[in-house]
């Protein structure tokens, strides 16, 4: 493929990309402001006016912020693309580090720094001006750049070392490299989920054994009735950066334990909490965190499959605006343009992950009612709806893009049949 070819594809999938994502956050703004003014009447009873108003406010503001990081987005995209920023950063570090590794691996981290120094403004806004706007900001300003400069060195520690060794097979392991780089990657993977309740997680919160004993006790019933076994049940202090509550479990094999945000446990009853659990149990249950773990490790597998024959096809660097090196090896110029460029190809398969995702929460959800109250369910989803101002009226189209949850007319009507 002639490189003007190729830069004329990934010109058009970019405008193709932002039209889309404006497009569609245009749709949900219209369409939330438009039933602004009544409560569905499937909540009418239980959600207040004043709090459907204030969610609906809250979506429209989140939406509106995410169409001008669209924007900039795709205006840094290009700037280091097709306007030659990567180009003018890989001679400037080649010129101070050089071809090497040390000089590849610079380049990497020069683009992630460029990238992380964008989002940052928007993460800031985001954290201290819409969440704290409506309530849910608790998080202060030296816990937010503590959180930033602990997920940097975390970035490096494990990120670096990675990158490395994923270079040198690059480089030493032959025309198969990338399948001896997936090797590689899957097991990082499995690593970080072995060791992140334990030794990644407590760097951010706080993690305490839940002391409630009645509660502790209904959840251990649930888990016996489920066949699920975990390291513990703890409790983590979300409020210490947010309002919003969850509940999730997390590790892998024998280091799996069910963690409860400290909001959500103040929020809801004994056997609401309990229907949540019974709800992420079903994910369990379900074998939906396999299915996604093997959907994963296949994808990745073609990506790197497929990025070990872009690196060998001088059009795809000269069509993402990069002249190779004749000299030195261009490996870490490959991986910074392939994952530049990746999410643009990528960005009109996003309903169709998104779909499953609602089709396992459907799954889940019908697994809490075999186990639990129904009705307990619906009640506790009432409850977190409102108070995470979660919007009951997006756009549907919006909707099957986006979403990774049903929304919250279907979940409770399906849940109701089970009632």
């Amino acid at each position: 493929m002639p490189s003007l070819y190729f830069t004329a594809l990934f010109a058009a999938m970019v405008l193709a990309m932002v039209g889309t994502k404006l497009w569609l956050a245009s749709r949900q703004i219209r369409f939330v402001q438009a039933h602004r003014g009544a409560v569905p009447p499937q909540f009418a009873d239980t959600i207040a006016l004043a709090a459907h108003q204030r969610a609906a406010d809250y979506t429209i503001e989140r939406t509106r912020l995410a169409m001008l990081e669209v924007v900039v987005g795709a205006a840094v995209l290009v700037g280091l693309t097709l306007l030659g920023g990567v180009q003018a950063l890989e001679l400037a570090v080649s010129r101070w580090l050089g071809h090497g590794y040390v000089g590849q691996i610079g380049l990497v981290a020069a683009v992630v720094a460029v990238t992380s120094a964008i989002d940052l403004p928007f993460d800031y806004y985001r954290q201290f001006v819409v969440e704290e706007r409506f309530g849910f900001n608790r998080m202060t300003k030296g816990i937010f750049f503590a959180d930033l400069l602990k997920g940097t060195a975390l970035g490096a520690a494990f990120g670096l070392p990675l990158l490395f060794v994923v270079l040198w097979l690059m480089n030493q392991a032959g025309s198969l490299w990338w399948l001896w780089a997936w090797v590689v990657v899957v097991g990082f993977q499995l690593l970080v989920l072995v060791l992140y309740p334990t030794l990644i997680a407590p760097l951010f919160n706080k993690f305490e054994p839940l002391t409630d004993e009645a509660l502790k006790t209904r959840i251990e019933a649930l888990m016996r009735r489920c066949g699920f076994a975990a390291k513990g049940l703890f409790v983590m202090d979300g409020s210490r950066r947010s309002a919003h509550g969850n509940a999730y479990f997390t590790g892998f094999g024998a280091a799996k334990r069910i963690v409860f945000f400290d909001t959500l446990l103040a929020r809801l009853s004994g056997n609401e909490i309990e229907a949540v659990l019974a709800h992420e149990l079903g994910h369990f249950k379900r074998r939906h965190v396999i299915k996604r773990m093997l959907i994963t490790f296949a994808l990745s597998l073609a990506l790197l499959a497929l990025l070990g024959w872009l690196t060998q096809r001088t059009w795809f660097y000269e069509g993402l605006g990069v002249r190779p090196s004749m000299a030195g090896s261009n490996d870490g110029l490959a991986l910074v343009l392939f994952f530049l460029a990746l999410p643009v190809f990528l960005f009109f398969v996003t309903p169709l992950g998104s779909l499953s995702s609602r089709k396992h929460e459907f799954e889940a959800d019908a697994f809490a009612a075999s186990q639990t109250d129904a009705k307990a369910l619906v009640n506790a989803l009432v409850k977190l709806y409102e108070d995470n101002a979660a919007t009951l009226t997006p756009d549907p189209i919006y909707t099957a893009f986006y979403y990774s949850h049903p929304p919250a007319s279907q979940r409770i009507d399906r849940l109701l049949r089970h009632a």
